[in-house]
């Protein structure tokens, strides 16, 4: 397997979107050797999820489009990224118990720091901001790739 390994998708910021970044990705690392339905491949999916709604809709229609970057690196650290156009970055909300939504960042936290890794957040040249999970990735490499 190269170094490093890297996929990529631009989708329009709208509802619709999340569920294909989802597949996407959930596709991408299938091909990298994590199947599908192991509690590893529902976090992922679950946290770019989490991800891709964040960028739909606290943009406030300033980002018309979103990017899913995928990285494998020498097969020991997977990261993820979320870009948008929109200049601010994330932060933690009050979370009211009867409030439907604003858990988003909590939920990708924890998850990430579960599973051993880390979100950080990256500003971009045109103003805007990737939101980036790294993960350890335990995956073997099989012999044919």
């Amino acid at each position: 397997m190269a170094d490093r390994q890297e996929a990529t998708v631009t989708l329009p910021s709208a509802p619709g979107s999340v569920s294909t970044a989802r597949r996407y990705v959930a596709e991408v690392l299938a091909d990298w050797g994590l199947p599908g339905g192991t509690d590893t491949a529902e976090t992922v999916r679950l946290i770019v999820s989490e991800l891709a709604t964040n960028a739909v809709q606290h943009t406030r229609g300033q980002s018309p489009t979103f990017t899913v970057d995928v990285r494998l690196d020498r097969d020991q650290q997977l990261r993820i990224g979320v870009t948008d156009s929109h200049p601010r970055f994330p932060r933690r909300l009050p979370a009211a118990v009867q409030q439907d939504n604003g858990r988003g960042m909590v939920i990708i936290r924890c998850l990430t720091a579960e599973y051993g890794g880390r979100l950080f957040f990256t500003p971009t040249s045109d103003g805007g901001k990737t939101v980036w999970i790294s993960l350890p990735w335990t995956v073997p490499v099989s012999a044919e790739r």
